[in-house]
């Protein structure tokens, strides 16, 4: 299937016509045709009968950005994946005895199939709660010192998830995606926004196609007008982190 480039300033809350969803074959090639010349060892999912369940299921990945790269994984979690323990983990990282779950592990594995990144080249996944008024300046993944890449390199990807539904406010935003205006914390501003809705996710890259960070990357947690938004965030190494 044919893949056109989205709109500039593009924003989920406003209507769209034709939206057309890539396969996951599609979007797998994209992702790892030369890609940081990530370890072609993740084919293991070929023969994974589980791996080609989710890649045949509901998810609808979207492709919203070409620089930086972005998509949208439309209805990413299960119900029971969004009300486990994961979310009682407010602003912390899972623990190692909490990573053994099987929900959580079930959502690791979902990850490295749609990212196409191995699971243990991933940190452990954070959980966050905002509040009204709270927000997340903007800000990049990579790392710009030498201390934090001792452990699996650099980061290259990251997947945000969404816990919650019925927040006013609270997008992902990305001022330097697009060339249009979209909503930030009930604010118009130049760039593109990602409205969170329970069940979806955002899969961005750090990194370019030739390895070097992209600093277009640069996000933020836009401003919570009203309700609670709750997620999650799994970043991506270059390599193993145990």
């Amino acid at each position: 299937m044919a893949i056109s480039r989205e709109p500039d300033g593009y924003c989920p809350e406003l209507p769209r016509m034709g939206t057309k969803f890539p396969s996951f074959k599609r979007v797998r090639k994209l992702q790892s045709d030369a890609y940081l010349q990530l370890p072609r060892g993740i084919s293991h999912w070929d023969n994974d009968t589980e791996a080609a369940v989710l890649r045949i299921g509901y998810v609808k990945p979207e492709i919203i950005s070409w620089s930086p790269r972005i998509i949208v994984l439309h209805d990413f979690l299960s119900s029971e994946g969004i009300e486990s323990k994961v979310r009682t983990s407010s602003g912390m990282f899972l623990s190692s005895e909490e990573k053994t779950y099987q929900v959580v592990q079930a959502i690791e594995k979902r990850i490295s199939v749609y990212s196409q990144v191995p699971i243990e080249n991933g940190e452990l996944i954070q959980v966050l709660r905002y509040e009204k008024n709270q927000y997340y300046k903007p800000h990049h993944d990579y790392f710009s010192d030498t201390f934090n890449l001792k452990r699996g390199g650099q980061r290259v990807a990251t997947m945000l998830m969404y816990l919650s539904d019925n927040v006013e406010g609270g997008e992902t935003y990305f001022p330097m995606a697009g060339s249009g205006k979209c909503s930030c914390g009930g604010k118009v501003v130049d760039g593109l926004s990602v409205k969170p809705i329970k069940g979806n996710a955002v899969l961005f890259w750090s990194m370019g196609l030739d390895g070097q960070s992209d600093p277009s990357s640069i996000h933020g947690g836009c401003e919570v007008m009203s309700g609670v938004k709750w997620s999650a965030t799994k970043w991506m190494r270059q390599r193993a982190t145990f």
